[in-house]
């Protein structure tokens, strides 16, 4: 009885003290040191002592503090306030745990939600366990910090999701939580966040083309778990081109195609150069005017209702050589997201549609690239790691021997002329830390070539764009780019004669924005920001070209303006089955000086007669503004599994024009900003989508009807003079437009054969209708607009015989576009005359073309010095002579027509292309 009252005593005093320890106050300053460092302070100036791993803390981690007359549980508490560490005190022993707290009673909570403390309870620790990547199920995550008295039942589980490789993110990847119904997908920037209750979970990924992962983890409160993964192996040269089976379900936008770079390979092209942009001819409602033809013409807009980005930067020339190849080094683009039914609130001005160029990021972890060896062009793309895991640089560079292709062209002119281009391309990623990541692209491209041995012709493209992405929490991030964009083109006309001249043309944008992401909740997530561009013009200016050139010099006033917009949408979930993607932009146009406006009588036609007045405007002076509301609403419903329906609607405001004497874009066509006198264009746009997925052989189809309407549609009056005109706006003719079309995809992406057949039924019309006889066209009526195509057809299939050896074929039909002939003559006031129909009444033959490749893939050995692939092709196969243009030449008194062709025979090329 002695002894146990002596044990009770001195427990009793080992409490007293314990208590006692715990209330006293202690007096601490620190700057500028390490948690460990503190620790050590601690246990000098006290009787603690500290028990922890090392490996716990980052010691390039520095805190301050100054703390007088505070308690050890207060001190300790604001020191590890910033980490996942929580500390339990016996005696004078304290004990740090990651994540989890050590109770020594039993924890339970009453019906009010508060803790209360009954009993002793067991704890095992697993503090020992590191979060990683490791992709396993028996490695345990522990997640965010445990609270004492949490009331909480939910905490957020966040993270981003990266391809392995080349660390790009990945969108639309799956996320569930095991045995639940817990699930998300990754956005455009591979964030997902889930919300999770406390305990033992195990998280999984899944997609189509991606190998699938789980993470078993232990959540104790918000936090952050990231996800690598790779591309399954199965489908590295299966895919042709993808429309997003998965996204497109889980997208409200219509019209809306994805084209991967690394599956355009094995398609037969001109001259067996890959290309991406080309590859977009064949999808239902993107065309061409003709072979040749630098522009696109996407559901029944003009080629410059297109907006080509290249890294967020405008590209306003996306073609080398007469538009037979793309601007871009195919080995650089990762891949082109191409809008031409619902455009997203942050595009805007243009009309049809958006091409955005993704580029590629290069490899950070080891030397890479990639090449090739073609009958007209070589390219070659190096990866150079320049941090490891965090930094890289792509550099890419083309060029061309190509004037030997020219002496195969049908055109006598043409056979006697050169032509030559290259391209470079340099991109910098950097992944500063899980919020921060930087990237710049620069990009620089030439062309040269002559048409006639006394005239040379010159354009160039050169683009650089810099973009700060920034992570502000798991829910919201934000994306800052800055971009700057030129392009301009000389001709250099040397003769004998008096009149030898050189003329200039450039156009140059300088860009702005800022958008935000947010998940506000399971419903909505938002988009939202605002952007600014100003355009500089010089519309052209002529001079003499040697001491004997008698050309009066002669120089266009240049054009400035500024264009701004506000935009926000708001992808709504509304139900399971019902999605609603609205989103409004609201932009603004403003002209600016240094110019010269004329002001025309009105009532009357503009003619340089009819001027009343010159306005003149000071630098930055505004001399007109413009600008409106633009709505975009998308909707989605799923009927079940394998069937959805679509509808979308669309406004947008474009205040830039192409100027083009041509039936087809050309490199030396000019872009004229809206003015005092040369209105913005505008349009609207309906669309309406069924998507289908057949359980046979995971075949889609889709069936997409549009409808749109246009106002200011830039034309031209007969016999226009367009270059270096001081009264431009008098030759220009502004007119209504309507289209409308029906478009068909069957696709089959997987398996030995795979591809896609496209048709599309279009049609395009302009109406330029005046009170003026001089300024109608047609009488007032619509009539066919240049690139108006009805029937269009794209069968691509390929077929693989083994892993090394597969067989592609391309086929295209197009309805002859409308043209002007020449109908009769007359005789007025003695002098003879052609009489001509009326605008595009006829049309041309139509177009159809073959192409058939063999494709040989190299040995599949892993240890090896580069891997090759050799694509054998033939380029119009069946030899069909597609007219391009057809004119008119009055000989001996008789009207005689002449059809051009730029391909008429077949076309054999052998290609190499080898990865390392």
């Amino acid at each position: 009885m002695r002894i146990f009252t002596i044990i009770l005593l001195l427990f009793g005093f080992n409490q007293l003290m314990y208590s006692q320890d715990q209330n006293s106050t202690i007096n601490l300053s620190f700057s500028n040191i390490n948690r460990i460092e503190v620790l050590k302070k601690i246990e000098a100036s006290t009787h603690y002592t500290f028990y922890f791993q090392e490996d716990w803390f980052d010691k390039n981690v520095l805190i301050s503090g100054n703390y007088s007359n505070k308690t050890i549980q207060e001190v300790l508490t604001k020191v590890f306030e910033d980490t996942e560490l929580n500390f339990y005190i016996d005696a004078r022993k304290i004990i740090l745990t990651k994540n989890s707290i050590i109770y020594d009673k039993y924890q339970s909570k009453n019906t009010k939600g508060t803790a209360t403390h009954n009993a002793p309870v067991f704890f095992q620790q697993y503090d020992s366990i590191k979060k990683d990547k490791t992709n396993t199920e028996n490695a345990i995550a522990l997640i965010g910090k445990e609270a004492v008295d949490s009331d909480i039942d939910l905490y957020t589980l966040s993270g981003y999701i990266r391809d392995l490789k080349d660390d790009k993110p990945l969108a639309d990847i799956n996320v569930k939580v095991k045995n639940t119904s817990i699930s998300t997908i990754t956005n455009a920037a591979g964030f997902y966040s889930l919300k999770l209750p406390t305990g033992i979970s195990t998280i999984e990924i899944e997609s189509l083309f991606y190998k699938s992962t789980s993470r078993k983890i232990m959540i104790y409160s918000n936090g952050t778990l990231d996800f690598t993964t790779t591309e399954k192996i199965n489908q590295l040269d299966e895919v042709l081109v993808k429309g997003k089976g998965s996204q497109n379900v889980r997208t409200a936008i219509t019209g809306v195609t994805t084209i991967e770079a690394e599956g355009v390979k094995t398609i037969p092209l001109v001259l067996g150069e890959r290309d991406i942009l080309k590859i977009a001819l064949t999808i239902p409602g993107v065309k061409t005017a003709g072979e040749g033809s630098s522009g696109f013409n996407v559901r029944g807009g003009k080629e410059d209702q297109n907006l080509v980005l290249l890294d967020n930067a405008t590209l306003y020339n996306p073609t080398h050589l007469f538009g037979f190849f793309s601007s871009i080094n195919p080995y650089t683009i990762n891949k082109v997201d191409i809008y031409k039914g619902g455009i997203p609130s942050e595009y805007g001005g243009r009309l049809s549609s958006v091409f955005d160029i993704i580029s590629k990021n290069g490899n950070t972890e080891k030397f890479s690239g990639e090449g090739g060896i073609g009958p007209v062009t070589s390219n070659l793309t190096a990866s150079i790691p320049v941090v490891k895991g965090k930094a890289s640089l792509l550099v890419g560079g083309r060029a061309t021997y190509s004037d030997w292709i020219l002496k195969t062209l049908d055109d006598e002119n043409l056979k006697n002329s050169q032509a030559s281009f290259y391209d470079l391309f340099a991109k910098y990623n950097h992944k500063i830390n899980k919020s921060n990541s930087v990237e710049g692209t620069l990009y620089y491209s030439k062309d040269a070539y002559t048409i006639t041995p006394d005239s040379l012709y010159k354009y160039s493209n050169r683009l650089i764009s810099l973009k700060w992405k920034h992570a502000f929490n798991e829910k919201t991030n934000s994306e800052f780019n800055v971009t700057n964009s030129e392009y301009k083109f000389s001709i250099n006309y040397e003769s004998t004669n008096p009149d030898s001249f050189i003329f200039k043309y450039k156009i140059d944008d300088t860009q702005a924005s800022l958008k935000f992401n947010t998940i506000y909740n399971s419903k909505h997530k938002f988009t939202y920001g605002l952007s600014t561009k100003l355009y500089k013009v010089n519309p052209g200016e002529i001079s003499p070209n040697g001491e004997s050139s008698l050309v009066t010099p002669i120089n266009i006033d240049d054009e400035k303006g500024l264009e701004s917009a506000l935009f926000l949408s708001d992808k709504f979930e509304i139900t399971e089955k019902l999605l609603l993607d609205v989103g409004a932009r609201y932009s603004f146009y403003a002209a600016l000086g240094e110019a010269t406006q004329k002001v025309y009588q009105e009532g009357v036609p503009m003619t340089p007669s009819t001027v009343i007045e010159e306005k003149k405007y000071g630098k930055n002076e505004v001399i007109n503004t413009s600008g409106g509301f633009e709505p975009r609403i998308g909707l989605r419903y799923i009927f079940d599994d394998s069937f959805f329906v679509k509808a979308g609607f669309d406004k947008n405001f474009q205040y830039i024009h192409l100027l083009s004497n041509n039936t087809t874009q050309a490199p030396t066509d000019t872009w004229k900003l809206s003015d005092l006198n040369v209105q913005p264009q505008s349009g609207l746009q309906y669309s309406l989508g069924l998507f289908k997925t057949l359980d046979y052989k995971d075949i889609e189809l889709s069936l997409e009807g549009y409808y749109k309407t246009s106002k200011n549609i830039l034309d031209y009056k007969v016999g226009a003079n367009i270059l270096l005109n001081q009264d431009l706006e008098t030759e220009l003719l502004q007119g209504e437009g309507k289209a409308y079309g029906v478009e068909f995809l069957l696709k089959k992406p997987y398996g030995r054969l795979n591809g896609w057949i496209g048709y599309t039924y279009s049609r395009s019309f302009i109406k330029l209708d005046s009170q003026f006889n001089d300024e109608k066209v047609n009488n007032g009526d619509y009539f066919p607009t240049n690139f108006d195509k009805p029937h269009d057809v794209s069968i691509v299939m390929h077929y693989k015989f083994t892993h090394r050896y597969s067989f592609s074929s391309n086929f295209v039909y197009q309805t002859g576009r409308p043209i002007t002939y020449p109908i009769g003559k007359y005789t007025y006031n003695g002098a003879e005359y052609t009489l001509y129909s009326d605008r595009n009444k006829f049309r041309i033959p139509d177009y159809y073309r073959l192409d058939i490749g063999l494709n040989i893939e190299g040995n599949h050995k892993i240890k090896k010095l580069a891997h090759s692939f050799w694509n054998i092709s033939i380029y119009n196969v069946l030899g069909r002579n597609n007219p391009y243009s057809i004119f008119f030449v009055t000989k001996e008194g008789q009207i005689k027509a002449y059809q051009t062709s730029i391909f008429g025979m077949p076309i054999p090329t052998i290609t190499y292309n080898f990865k390392f």
